[in-house]
């Protein structure tokens, strides 16, 4: 450990114990974002709260002479209460209980630091200053920019809230650092800590484990208590919530999409025309993505994904969204559909509709599963040079999202991935996915495939299709 970093912590009284705890700390300023997925009872808070305090302690040097600012951001307000005590306690053993000005509450809440030597008579100035955040009220997350961001219970966030953490520290180059257990293997938190485990990068991810916790498990992995619910529960809830590793999803069709590479902020260009794909649904969901493409990258901008409603609900839906009438009368607006639900007996088909009621003509092929599922796949692939993919997704499509198994469905919040076929040992049968769970995919290739034809797939020596069913074991 760095001698600065274990300085200050003795200063406060903390001494990690020498395992993960101590590990974690020590790369901490390592890293300008930081995940931490904790076990239960392993520490998280007290983790976050002294990750803080080492960077904190780093950008007195580098922001020399500058006001810190930083924001403390949880699902709700209450849930930043440790961290928020933890940093109370420690300001005080740093500068002086007459030094340090704290709320009681935390919804909103904040703490300033204000030493004696920069008061001048009834003025005071906060050379620190942390306020505690709600991601349930999303406009105090747009104002000023922090220097730094403590994400607790990050699990429990969204993936918009941590999107808007991002955009919120890029003025300052700030840091954000994330803690919380695994609610499930599945979503945008997890798949980040997959993404973030290779050493040497911006980011970085780590596991906490319950073990690490000596003075509640003094055996550490081989504690009596570790070791009886390992016994008594399955491996993968023992994994999560104990060990903070989440176990590898299974059967994904799409395992290469990343929310820190694939999702981000996009808006609409006026000057750009829209391009509008679409697989309609009823029982299961009628899909509806927006996209432009911006300096050869797709951006998917916009999204309806509703469950019940028929195509003349959605085209008039369609026709309020705010940038509608504005693309239609500019650069215009050109639509693609599911080729095979263009009619359906004495209906008027889905093109017919469409037409009549937005005037945008939606044309169609019919696209093969696994031709528009290696299509889709070329798109995710980042590129080697840039390291930027050809096709990324604003936070808000959580439809398509969801099928991704970044979020949960917007239907009704439920994991809604789409996934390959699997057995009850949970090895994938056959070559083609299950055909549910995939709308918003489904028009994201027909869109792809209209524009820019079908990617490459894999074949026999002849070139003929393989006719055997696969089956791949985990």
């Amino acid at each position: 450990m760095k001698e600065e970093l274990e300085y200050l912590l003795s200063r406060v009284g903390f001494e990690p114990h020498p395992n993960e705890q101590a590990t974690i700390l020590e790369a901490v300023n390592e890293h300008r974002f930081f995940l931490v997925a904790g076990g239960d009872q392993a520490g998280k808070s007290l983790e976050a709260s002294k990750g803080f305090l080492a960077k904190w302690f780093e950008d007195m040097s580098r922001f020399e002479g500058e006001d810190l600012l930083y924001w403390f951001v949880a699902a709700d307000y209450e849930r930043t209460r440790a961290e928020f005590d933890y940093a109370y306690e420690d300001f005080v053993k740093l500068f002086g209980e007459s030094n340090v000005y704290v709320t009681k509450r935390v919804d909103p809440g904040y703490i300033e630091v204000m030493p004696r030597e920069l008061r001048r008579g009834r003025q005071r100035k906060a050379t620190i200053r942390i306020e505690t955040k709600s991601a349930k009220d999303p406009r105090r997350l747009a104002m000023r920019a922090p220097h730094g961001i403590v994400i607790c219970e990050a699990s429990q966030v969204d993936l918009n809230t941590y999107e808007r953490c991002q955009g919120r520290v890029a003025p300052t180059r700030g840091w954000i650092h994330m803690s919380g257990s695994f609610e499930s293997s599945l979503g945008w938190y997890p798949q980040l800590w997959r993404g973030w485990q290779a050493p040497g990068r911006l980011q970085r991810s780590f596991s906490l484990p319950t073990w690490s916790n000596l003075t509640l498990f003094p055996g550490g992995r081989n504690d009596p208590e570790i070791l009886r619910l390992e016994r008594e529960n399955s491996d993968q809830w023992f994994m999560e919530r104990m060990a903070g590793i989440p176990m590898p999803p299974k059967g994904l069709v799409f395992d290469e999409f990343r929310p820190d590479i694939h999702v981000r902020e996009c808006s609409w260009n006026p000057d750009k025309q829209v391009q509008i794909w679409i697989d309609p649904g009823y029982a299961g969901a009628f899909a509806l993505e927006a996209a432009q493409e911006i300096d050869g990258q797709i951006r998917v901008f916009d999204e309806i994904y509703q469950r019940g409603l028929t195509t003349e609900q959605i085209a008039d839906m369609a026709k309020q969204l705010p940038w509608w009438g504005k693309a239609l009368d500019g650069p215009g607006i050109v639509g693609v559909s599911d080729v095979a639900a263009q009619q359906h007996q004495a209906m008027a088909s889905v093109q017919e509709t469409w037409l009549d009621k937005t005037g945008v003509w939606l044309v169609g092929r019919k696209v093969e599963i696994n031709e528009g599922t290696e299509r889709l796949k070329s798109f995710l692939k980042p590129d080697p040079i840039t390291g930027e993919p050809k096709i990324i997704f604003d936070p808000s499509c959580t439809g398509v999202l969801s099928e991704f198994g970044s979020v949960g469905s917007p239907i009704d919040g439920q994991e809604r991935a789409y996934r390959w076929r699997m057995d009850r040992e949970g090895n994938i049968v056959g070559h083609t996915p299950d055909d549910k769970n995939n709308h918003g995919v489904k028009a994201v290739i027909y869109g792809l495939v209209d524009r820019y034809g079908l990617g490459y797939v894999g074949s026999g020596a002849n070139g003929s299709r393989r006719s055997k069913i696969l089956v791949k074991r985990w």
